[in-house]
């Protein structure tokens, strides 16, 4: 299990199958609605505590769930605070989850940015993280109707940075598409940002 702080209000989880060993829980029913994935699910939140200090007392709590492949997910989890409940007053967590299953593919996949900054701070937080060389053939961004769109060719399947950069991804946009119609449209109606290199640039200028 590995934890990330993304903000004061915001983590991380990555979990791989071997987390789930001799916990009874099955990795596709991720809906918190057992014991044991309560259980679970407390677990997590009390290791984060200590770790990077992320409080969730007096708290609302939002899951978000991404299913990878069958050995890995990633999960965040943001708090927001209750303010109709007297704080520390219950160590009940009120959970809302919402569940996302992004298979990624192999030629192409595009991820949709609301704003030229969440594009930039992407880039800044992968920066000395993650390394890029070999995981794709190409990286373009575009802009179309206000939005900005990153269009990745040809990842590499055997380089495991594939699912932390997807993970990263889905922090500061959407999955939009792998339809080379959608990306054709782009070609012929959207702006190019940045050409072939979008990522590397990104982290250039902005990181």
């Amino acid at each position: 299990m590995k934890i990330e702080k993304l903000t004061d209000n915001k983590i991380r989880v990555i979990l791989k199958q071997k987390d789930f060993k001799n916990k009874n829980i099955n990795i596709h029913s991720l809906l918190l609605s057992t014991p044991e994935l309560q259980s679970l699910f407390l677990e997590i939140l009390n290791q984060a505590k200590k770790e990077v200090n992320f409080d969730t007392d007096g708290h609302k709590l939002l899951l978000e769930v991404f299913l990878q492949n069958d050995d890995i997910f990633v999960f965040t989890i943001t708090k927001y605070i209750d303010y109709n409940a007297t704080p520390h007053t219950s160590s009940k967590k009120y959970v809302t989850v919402k569940r996302k299953n992004c298979k990624l593919n192999s030629k192409l996949n595009i991820y949709e940015f609301k704003t030229f900054d969440d594009f930039c701070s992407f880039c800044d937080s992968i920066n000395n993280t993650i390394n890029l060389r070999g995981l794709f053939k190409s990286s373009i961004l575009y802009c179309y109707n206000n939005l900005y769109f990153l269009v990745i060719n040809d990842f590499s399947t055997t380089n495991n940075a594939i699912h932390s950069i997807h993970a990263y991804l889905l922090e500061f946009a959407k999955f939009q598409s792998n339809d080379a119609n959608f990306e054709s449209k782009l070609i012929e109606h959207g702006k190019v940002v940045m050409k072939n290199n979008a990522i590397k640039t990104g982290i250039k200028y902005f990181a």
